[in-house]
Parts: C-alpha cells; structure tokens; sequence
C-alpha cells in the first residue's frame, strides 16, 4: 500500500541518527520509506545494528563513529539514553569546530527529559548553537533495540518540542515538517513543564510496573502470582519489559519532577489506605468513580470533542422509507432534569437517589463538572446515582478547566453557581459550544457583582470566573428583566441568586421551562412565582431527597411527530413529563389538527407525567403562536417535519433563539428540507413552510401513504435534533435520505435508532471508523 506520505518533499540534504534503538531506528526507517533526505547515516556503539541497516539498504553509511559520517549532515538526531548525550555534543562541537558540520545544521533529540538535555548542551557550546531544537515523541512499544524498529511507530501521537529562544524561527518550522511528514502532530512546550507532566504522566508509571513486579518477584509464592495475574495486571505492567539501562537513566536525570510526583503519588496512596482501613465507603466509591470518568472524561476533553468524536462527520445514518410505526415504548429521561438533579443533589447536605438519569453525552458532562469540584457520585447504573451532597460551600476548585462538551445547559448554569464560589473556575467545551454565545448570562451576572470574563469579541467560551475570596464580596441579588423568554437565564441568575444578598427576582416576558423553579423546592428552597416574576432569596440551604427523572418531551416529539404524519400508526409513549412549561410540542399538534390523547396522568418528583397516544393525523398548517414558541424551542425542528407533511402553509414567527443553538436551526432545516423537494422560507425570525399534506381527509380518515419528501444527503452540522428530524422525515420519502455527522445524538438520547427501529423505521447507522 502507499504510504500517505509519499508525494512529501526532500526535507534534507543528510539526515544522520545518533543511536539505532527502537526511536531512532524507527525514525530513521520513517525518514528513508517517505523519501525526506537525500541521504540516511547512523552513528551506533553497537557495530552489528549499523551493518544490518547498512545491508537492508535503511542507511547509506554508518559507524561506531561521529567523525566517520557526519560530515555534509544538515540534520542531526540524538537517539541515545540521556545520559550519554553530553559526550554526544562533545563530539558534535568537534565535528563543528574542524569544519564537517555548519554551524546552524539541525541538532534535535527525542531523549524524555528536556532540561537536562539542555543543560548539557549549555555546558558543552559557549552558546547554544541556532539550529538546536530539544524534542520529544510520545511514542513507544515493549520491545527495544533496531529489529523492534516500525516506521509508523509515530503516526497519530504527539511530539512535544521546547522552541528556546536562541533556536532560529526556520529549524523548528523544519523540524515540525519532519514529524509531520511520517505522522505525528507537534505541539510546542516549556522544558521544565515538559519535565514535569512526563514525570507524572510517562516516568512516575513505569518506576511502578517496574516495582510492582519486582515486589511480586521477591514473593516467596512468586510463581502462582504471576500464573494467576488477571489482565490488569498483564497490562499495567507491560511497561515493566521496557529498557532498564534507558529507565535508569531517565530517573536520574528527571530526579526533581520524578520525586514531586512519588511523594504526591504517596499521599493519594495513604489516603486511599485510610479509606479502606476506616471502611468509608463513600469517599472511597467517590474516589474510584471520579477516577473511572477521569479516564473517559479527559480522552474527549483533550480532543475538544464531545463524549463522541464529530470532527470527521464519521458516523451517518442510511434510512430505507418506511410508511408505518406502532407499539409502546418509553423514551430515555429528561435532560434538563437530569442536569439539575446533578447540580443541586452536588449543593445538597444529605444524600440524593436519583431514578431514571439521561446517561447521554451532555448530562454527563454536567455529572463529570461536579466530580472533579469534590462531590463523590455514585453511578450512573441504568439511569440510577447516588450524590453525596457537599452543602452549598462544599464545593472545591476543579484543578483543570471544567469542560462541558457540547452542553449549553452544562455551561450557562454553572456559570451561574460558580460566580458565587470562593474560587476561581474556568468553564470550557467542545468546537461547538466554543461558538455559542455566553454574554446572555455573562452580563447580567456581572449585574450581580460576579467577574466573568467571556472570550472574543463575540462572547464566547471559554468562560473565566474570578472567584469571591479575590473580589472580596458576595453577589448581590438584582432584578432582570429578560429581553427575551429563555430557560437557560433564567436558571442561571437563580441558581446564582442562592448566594446572593437580599433577593435575585428575574422577569420572563413569556413562559419558560420551569424545571429550575420546581426542583428548588423539592431540595426545600424557597421559590416565589408572581406571574412571570420569580425571585429566590440568597442564604437558604438544600435538602437531599429521593428525584425519581421522567421521560423527555423533547425526546418523544420525534416519535409523536412520526406516528402523525405515518400511514396507519398507532404509539404510545408511557411515562412522559408534560410541565406545563414543556408541552408546546402537544399544543401546536393539536392546534395542526393530530390525534393526540394523554392518559396514566400523575406526578412523579414534582413533576407532572403521561402516557401519550398519538395516531396517524390529516395535519393542517398553521400560524404558530409565539406565545407557544418559548414552550416548545427544542421540538422546532421536527415541529418542521410535521408542518411540510401538513396541508398548507405552516408559518412560525418570534423565535430568533433557534439560531443559537447547536447550530442556526432554522437555517440548516430550510436547507435540508429544501434538499428533499420542501418549499419554504427563511425569515429574520422563523421560517415559512408550504405543506405537501392531501386535502380532503378527515382526522379520523388520515391518509399518508403519499410520499412528501425526496431523498438525497442531509449533512446535520452534528445537531441531534436535526438529525433525528430528518431520520424522521424519512416515513414520508419516496428514496433513501442519508444524514451525515450523526455521532452527536448519543448527546440527548443515546439508542435512538434502535428505538426508531423497535417501532418500524429503517434506520441503518454506519460508521467509518469501524
């Protein structure tokens, strides 16, 4: 197969490796399969590698000697253990001052500790020559020496270089050609930082497999230990068969960072004991459940991604029309229940149980927020956690920026509790999210008194808040008055409103989602609602209890919509929350004339459920109310779906916050429905759609077995809603309709195209990653 590499231009004249081991034999078969030098040299103690390489035609010359091979190079690398490198300079000064080498040729190294590497090359040249570029590839494999050597070995991982101020601007923007051009993406980095994380992230590991099988060694039952190791075992300590000679002199030579990362590894260590010695469950399945998010968490935050990665628009659904769906099925749990249950359960005294978690991508963005502030959480276990509440000062500061995913709600609410914090936080998510506004709450917090610092002149994330022991007052409670209706602000100025002094009163010019109101007072808070002013008093306190989540409405809009515009359906969705400040969704279908029926109604956690039926329906177009739309913001996109399949025109006003969503969602779903044949126009506000629907059709006689729709490619710009509102426009489709960019589902409601299947739909989900 040709490598993807091929057609890279020569980078070097020569190109000579100091040390054939598993790094520099590796790049050195990297360098000469991409055709990046003219000519390949090596320099190693160990003669029979040199003559090998020679043989199989990897090197053009090499010896035991600097001297013998340098000469002409433009490019040096020094691959030897780091202890041997100052006597490598030596000899490279040498080699400059009797004139075989320029003065400003290339000097890197991929030793794993950077300040020793560079002092020593301070104590060797009167100054550190220009083209003197320290490096390091965060690349390896358990076996070492020349015949390990693989060169794709740096493909897909990092190399770190430490660009010093003496090195000039061209041999670094050089050498980062270089590793890119066999795989590699290079990140720049502080010598004595590098030092320090590999200390803790590389060395501090490997002194521990290496010990932990010397400690099972030395027992006198050694054989049926190492005859019965699990996994675990087998994969931690693979490590361990790595080069002692190399990791003896890495210890030594990262001494200082090595032994701040033992001893601190100490202190966890006896934490830990103690846990276990004084029984304290909690803290410990704390302890161990942060650390088991950790492990996933930092992956995706680390990729500035989602718990799914949407970069590549890899994952997409391929749908087959289908006419029909029937059945009874419960949707996943309320997201925005979800989040506040974490939230306020984390502000809590006492224990929280919760029943019925989304345990999708964004509420456990929210989960992993609380987690790394000290609040040990146990879960989630098929939509069940256990918060052992830390009070409403028990919070602590997260030692990495809070990374929220693709989650507004995540983001906009935590600013909200943290600008009342002692300590100073920074919020951040996903690409995405980076883009969404944040001065909406950002500004009216700092009406509060709150320092907050948004990014851009577009106002942006990262968000930076100054905690109050640096400001050196509390919040103060204001009241504001919200331009425009949103659930998200709301929450915000209230949940920050709990630390404030005197009263934080917010003023919605319409009905907004109540979800915030009604869970304060589950956790006893006091809440006033005069109309649609609602204040909360600062000072009070939270109490843990039982919050039993219910079925998303947002959720199951996708399936009402589905069974209304379908041939000959029948669907019940059990369970569903239907506040009052949710249930814009049902309004509008009905006033477009579906078949919808509530039954089962009660109260679950304070919240209000049913089961909802819908049936096949003869849908009508409609002026929407705009005193509907702040209840239903979410199910606009599929509410689209529903209104091309109506009869007439369908003409939705006074929602300009559809355009800051996820995506603008009034502007992508003109341009997918447009795709599939739909007439329809875009306004400052909303969007005006020519429905397709039959005329002449009673409600009760509903016939949709005429086609809507066209197919085609829909891309969803990695919006859930849009791509599970085109998913469902497929059973109204004369061809096959392929979303593409789909990955970010699993945000809101993971196993929706198994679901959508269980009831009669076509959905195929392909993933070019697999």
């Amino acid at each position: 197969m040709q490598s993807s590499f091929d057609k890279t231009p020569l980078l070097f004249k020569q190109v000579c490796v100091i040390g054939l081991g598993l790094i520099g034999a590796s790049l050195a078969q990297a360098i000469k399969d991409n055709h990046l030098s003219e000519r390949l040299v090596a320099v190693d103690r160990h003669l029979p590698s040199v003559d090998e390489a020679i043989k199989h035609g990897l090197l053009d010359a090499g010896s035991t000697r600097l001297t013998d091979v340098v000469a002409g190079s433009d490019l040096l690398v020094i691959a030897v253990p780091v202890q041997a490198v100052q006597a490598v300079f030596t000899d490279i000064k040498a080699a400059m001052d009797n004139g075989q080498l320029a003065t400003d040729c290339i000097i890197t190294d991929v030793c794993s500790t950077k300040v020793n590497i560079i002092e020593a090359a301070k104590s060797v040249f009167a100054a550190l020559p220009t083209g003197f570029v320290p490096a390091h590839p965060i690349a390896g494999a358990e076996n070492s020496g020349y015949h390990a050597r693989r060169a794709n070995l740096f493909v897909n991982h990092s190399v770190i270089i430490c660009e010093l101020t003496t090195t000039s601007s061209s041999a670094i923007a050089k050498l980062q050609q270089l590793w890119e051009a066999v795989g590699a993406t290079v990140m720049p980095m502080a010598a004595d930082h590098h030092d320090a994380i590999l200390a803790h992230t590389s060395h501090l590991p490997h002194l521990l497999a290496f010990n932990l099988v010397e400690q099972l060694a030395s027992h006198d039952d050694n054989l049926d230990m190492f005859r019965y190791a699990a996994g675990g075992f087998r994969d931690f300590t693979r490590i361990a068969a790595s080069d002692p000679k190399m990791w003896h002199d890495i210890f030594f030579a990262n001494e200082r960072a090595i032994i701040s990362a033992l001893d601190e590894y100490g202190v966890y260590l006896q934490t830990m004991r103690q846990l276990i010695i004084d029984k304290d469950s909690t803290a410990l399945m704390g302890l161990l459940g942060r650390a088991q998010a950790a492990r996933r968490h930092f992956g995706h935050m680390l990729a500035s991604t989602p718990y799914t990665d949407t970069s590549a628009m890899s994952a997409s659904y391929n749908i087959t029309p289908s006419n029909t769906v029937s059945g009874t099925i419960t949707v996943p749990g309320d997201k925005s229940i979800s989040h506040r249950s974490i939230m306020l359960g984390s502000l809590a005294t006492g224990v929280t149980n919760v029943t019925g978690f989304l345990e999708g991508e964004d509420a456990l963005a929210t989960l992993q927020a609380f987690r790394d502030m000290g609040v040990s959480i146990e879960g989630p276990d098929k939509g069940r956690l256990t918060i052992h509440g830390v009070g409403m000062h028990g919070l602590k500061p997260s030692k990495t920026p809070l990374y929220m995913g693709n989650s507004g709600t995540s983001m906009r609410l935590l600013a909200g509790i943290l600008a009342a914090q002692s300590f100073d936080s920074v919020l951040t998510g996903d690409t995405s999210l980076n883009k969404r506004p944040m001065e909406r709450v950002a500004a009216p917090l700092r009406d509060m008194g709150a320092v907050i610092q948004s990014t851009g002149h577009n106002g942006t994330a990262p968000l930076s808040i100054t905690g109050r022991d640096t400001v050196g007052q509390p919040l103060q409670g204001i009241e504001y008055d919200m331009p425009v209706a949103s659930a998200q602000v709301k929450s915000c100025l209230l949940l920050a409103g709990l630390w404030a002094n005197g009263t934080t009163t917010v003023i919605q010019p319409e009905v907004s989602r109540d979800h915030t109101e009604r869970m304060l007072s589950a956790f006893g808070y006091p809440v006033t609602v005069d109309g649609n002013r609602i204040s909360v008093t600062g000072g009070g306190t939270l109490t843990g209890g039982d919050i039993a989540v219910p079925a998303d409405i947002s959720s199951a809009a996708f399936f009402m919509v589905a069974a209304a515009i379908s041939q000959g359906s029948e669907l019940t969705l059990t369970q569903v929350g239907i506040n009052p400040t949710r249930t814009g969704i049902i309004d509008i279908l009905k006033l477009m004339n579906a078949d919808i029926s509530l039954s089962n109604e009660t109260y679950v956690g304070g919240e209000p459920v049913a089961d909802i039926t819908i049936r096949s329906s003869n849908l009508q177009g409609i002026d929407i109310p705009e005193y509907l739309v702040p209840l239903a913001i979410d199910e606009f996109p599929v509410l689209f779906i529903a209104a091309s399949c109506a009869q007439g025109r369908t003409v939705l006003t006074g929602a300009k916050e559809l355009r800051v969503k996820e995506s603008d969602r009034i502007a992508v779903m003109a341009d997918g429905l447009q795709t599939l044949g739909i007439d329809c126009t875009v306004t400052e506000d909303g969007l005006i759609i020519e429905g397709k629907g039959s005329a002449g059709v009673g409600q009760s006689e509903a016939n949709n077995s005429q086609p809507v729709f066209g197919g085609g490619h829909i891309t969803s710009h990695h919006d859930h809603r849009i791509a599970m509102s085109f998913a469902v426009a497929s059973l109204r489709a004369s061809k096959p309709i392929t979303i593409e960019g789909v990955e970010t589902v699993n945000t809101s409601f993971p196993g929706f195209a198994e679901l959508a299947n269980q009831v009669g739909m076509s959905i195929e989900v392909h993933d070019s990653r697999a």
